[in-house]
């Protein structure tokens, strides 16, 4: 048989317990960072890849790497999203959602800083719909931008348009190719149905845009464009009244009720009328009701008193390609009791 232990091995000695190490003084330690998540490469088609569920994710490093240095963007606003988003009663999945987006968005910036302008545009040998694009980009550039270089080296430095635009969003519908702007002229926000929420409404770009053109750039004319066969209008004209089940309830049809002051005088002056004729009829009050909302922001108000700021209305049909363009008059004393009136109505046909 085979002995367990050999003669050539000394005989194993019995383990000692360790001793127990003298207390230590306990320091305060800031606490450990997460593990940074594991980032694509720059130039992965990170964008082919389905969406995956968020997931928790830590913030990354505070020291930019090799190589991001330059043009690195900031994703620190993550963290004040994900809190609103908290406060406005959301669960923690919201906050690591928001973190998730700036992840993506800030790789997707970064791809876009390492990209070289000489690089050959990449096609599938498919269909590409900006080919035209770029052909018109390319004609612009040599008879608009060279012969009017001058021009635009101001309009680099800063802008002072003329017109402040709200019109609608309508591919029909453009206000720079209808009326002629050029690239100056006018500080433009486009929306469905082309309205203009009160001033309790609260925040959205169609205010922020107002806010800025008016008092930032102190534009002396605001123009609202509305048009024909508005399908914005439309569905604010096919809303049921109250009984409407709420599970239709759509961004489109929360956004155009912001009008039904407009349906609502409508249906007063025109409900006998079919509902072609109904649309038509509200299309036109909506302007004249977007009008009168711009009266309830202050600094609106305020600069229309003093007279430098003027409100006009625009209708453009695209059946018979004719606009009809007039102004909202306002002041308190208006003969009539009124505070309202409209003058200089005239249709360009």
């Amino acid at each position: 048989g085979f002995s367990v232990a050999s003669p050539s091995c000394p005989p194993r000695r019995p383990r000692k317990k360790p001793r127990p190490s003298p207390p230590l003084l306990k320091c305060p330690r800031p606490p450990r960072p997460l593990p940074a998540p594991t980032r694509p490469h720059p130039m992965a088609p990170s964008l082919l890849r389905p969406a995956s569920p968020c997931r928790p994710l830590a913030p990354p490093p505070c020291a930019a790497g090799p190589g991001r240095s330059r043009g690195t963007v900031s994703i620190g606003d993550s963290t004040a999203r994900g809190v609103t988003l908290r406060a406005a009663g959301s669960g923690r999945s919201d906050f690591s959602c928001a973190t998730k987006a700036s992840e993506d968005h800030s790789g997707l910036t970064r791809q876009l800083l390492d990209f070289q302008h000489d690089t050959v545009d990449e096609t599938d040998g498919g269909y590409d719909p900006f080919s035209q694009l770029k052909e018109r980009f390319t004609d612009f550039k040599q008879r608009n931008y060279v012969e009017n270089f001058t021009n635009y080296q101001k309009l680099a430095e800063q802008q002072t348009p003329e017109f402040m635009v709200v019109a609608c969003a309508d591919s029909r519908v453009c206000p720079t190719s209808i009326l002629g702007l050029q690239p100056g002229d006018a500080f433009t926000v486009r929306n469905v149905a082309n309205l203009v929420p009160p001033y309790e409404h609260g925040a959205s770009e169609t205010t922020a845009a107002l806010e800025f053109a008016v008092n930032s750039l102190q534009v002396p004319n605001v123009l609202v464009v509305g048009h024909s066969r508005c399908g914005g209008i439309q569905a604010l004209m096919s809303m049921k009244s109250k009984k409407d089940d709420r599970s239709s309830r759509t961004f489109i049809r929360d956004w155009v009720s912001l009008g039904k002051s407009a349906r609502l005088s409508t249906e007063a002056a025109a409900g006998n009328l079919s509902f072609e004729s109904q649309c038509r009829h509200c299309e036109k009050e909506s302007i004249n009701s977007s009008l009168l909302n711009l009266l309830t922001y202050p600094w609106i108000e305020e600069r229309v008193k003093e007279g430098n700021l003027n409100l006009h209305g625009g209708y453009y049909n695209f059946i018979d390609c004719t606009f009809e363009k007039w102004t909202l008059v306002y002041r308190p004393g208006l003969e009539g009791g009124s505070k309202y009136a409209i003058k200089n109505r005239s249709t360009w046909s």
